[in-house]
């Protein structure tokens, strides 16, 4: 475990250091229990810190050849491919992710880092048109100068990589406050690639803390112009609020409650394995998991049969087992929290096709159907291996259950008709969706996000040049102007 109390420190100006709090955040292992390593929180001190050195580095960095800057990321790249296992170990460990799902995780932050290289030197600025003689308009891409990013603990590898890179990239300094759950995976492992990577000291720092201890001083600090967020709607909307009151741009990726529908002329059994991935993965705990999975009546029975005999063979335990599909969900409170809602929903009428067992914090996947129209379960993101089974009559039906709700991530249509699926696609309010199958995708040159309150602006690719970069306009007259005075 040496590795794990070697990272669980705050990184500020390119030192590890201890928190000055009175209190310590302790890493545990969410399948076995095990104390990976207690953190001494950071205060509202040290995240001035670092924000303040962030703010110096950055001034420097921004004018460093993007080449140079270039060079860091390729370097990145490199350590992160050579400690790709010693990585995955660690998502094992802290996250109770099973091995393909680690191994995931560090090939998609990889294919980020790869993308950010090409980024730190693509063109930064245009020539426009304009309207009167002699006159030429320049627009210029700058670094907005200092983010805050904020990341959550299911992807925290990744999702931390999905601000970090792209900002360094553009010529911005990087705070992060990873989750409480991810210390290491998504912020001491991080620092310590893009140090070891040669790094500017004070250019990425990472702070360990808790709103208990720090109130809002992350988002209201006067230093970063952006906050990058991946998280709870309910806090997503508190960061909105709290940013827009200082005019700071906020990128919020927040909760899902995705549907994947199944249209009469689809695949069933292509079908019935998308489904099983888009609800299962990660024990359910990715905001772009298929909740809701929507199935035409005229294929419901055969569609049912085959997916819950499927979820029943799902082994769970121990995430080092390689026979383990599911592992432990992140913490207690989670799994005490899913028996809740599943209770709540069978005795409010719905029926439990299969429910797993609940050992320790391995909560057994399960599968619900019969729930009520207005039940709030179809309305809510669920971080877990829960299932809610619909049948539908025709496409209107179901493009009107998949839009009724609050959120509009993801989703993913099947059908025999790929054109079928386009239009179908198209009239869904969703930042995100797929045709034949999983809902749960990224890509790291298409723009990322969601609709309605599952958030706003967009990741990734040239979204991600928007959201860490502004533009100024300068006009040269290379002739004289006419004043009316």
């Amino acid at each position: 475990m040496s590795f794990f109390h070697e990272l669980a420190h705050q990184y500020i100006d390119g030192e590890w250091l201890t928190g000055s709090g009175s209190w310590d955040i302790i890493d545990f292992n969410p399948y076995n229990g095990e104390k990976l390593a207690a953190v001494t929180v950071a205060t509202a001190l040290e995240v001035d810190r670092a924000y303040r050195a962030a703010e110096r580095a950055q001034q420097e960095w921004a004018g460093v050849n993007p080449y140079e800057r270039r060079a860091v990321l390729e370097r990145a790249l490199r350590i992160t491919g050579e400690r790709a296992e010693e990585i995955a170990e660690a998502i094992i460990d802290e996250l109770g992710g099973i091995r393909s799902r680690a191994a995931h995780e560090v090939g998609a932050a990889s294919e980020t880092l790869r993308e950010a290289v090409r980024q730190a030197v693509r063109p930064t600025g245009r020539l426009l048109p304009a309207v009167g003689d002699g006159r030429e308009n320049r627009l210029y891409r700058l670094p907005v100068g200092v983010v805050g990013v904020i990341s959550a603990f299911n992807f925290p590898f990744l999702v931390a990589m999905k601000s970090v890179a792209p900002a360094l990239a553009l010529g911005n300094a990087v705070v992060v406050k990873p989750h409480q759950n991810a210390p290491v995976v998504g912020g001491g492992l991080i620092a310590k690639i893009f140090e070891d990577a040669g790094l500017p000291a004070g250019l990425l720092n990472v702070v360990i803390t808790d709103s208990a201890e720090i109130g809002d001083a992350f988002i209201e600090h006067p230093v970063p112009r952006v906050i990058s967020f991946s998280g709870s709607e309910r806090v997503g909307r508190h960061i909105a609020a709290t940013a827009a009151g200082a005019f700071k741009r906020t990128v919020l990726e927040l909760g899902g409650n995705s549907a994947l529908v199944v249209l009469a002329d689809a695949d069933i059994d292509h079908a019935v394995r998308a489904a099983l991935f888009s609800r299962f993965v990660y024990q359910g705990q990715t905001c772009l998991a298929a909740t809701r999975i929507l199935v035409d009546r005229a294929v419901a029975a055969e569609f049912t049969e085959k997916f819950v005999t499927e979820v029943a063979a799902l082994r769970t335990g121990d995430p080092r087992d390689p026979e383990t599909s599911i592992g432990p969900v992140i913490n207690a409170f989670q799994a005490d929290a899913l028996n809740t809602v599943v209770d709540r929903a069978i005795a409010d009428g719905a029926t439990a096709l299969h429910r797993g067992r609940t050992v320790g914090n391995v909560f057994g996947p399960t599968v619900l159907t019969g729930l009520a129209e207005d039940s709030p379960l179809l309305r809510q993101e669920v971080l877990g291996p829960v299932a809610l089974l619909m049948a539908f009559d025709g496409e209107e039906e179901a493009v009107r259950i998949v839009n009724d709700g609050p959120y509009g991530l993801s989703g993913a249509v099947h059908t025999g008709d790929v054109e079928r699926g386009v239009r179908f696609a198209r009239r869904i309010d969703s930042g995100m969706f797929h045709v034949n199958d999983s809902t749960v995708q990224d890509d790291p040159l298409v723009a990322f996000g969601g609709e309605k309150a599952s958030g706003i602006g967009r990741l990734n690719g040239e979204a991600a040049v928007e959201a860490f970069t502004t533009q100024r306009w300068m006009s040269i007259q290379h002739g004289r102007s006419l004043f009316p005075y």
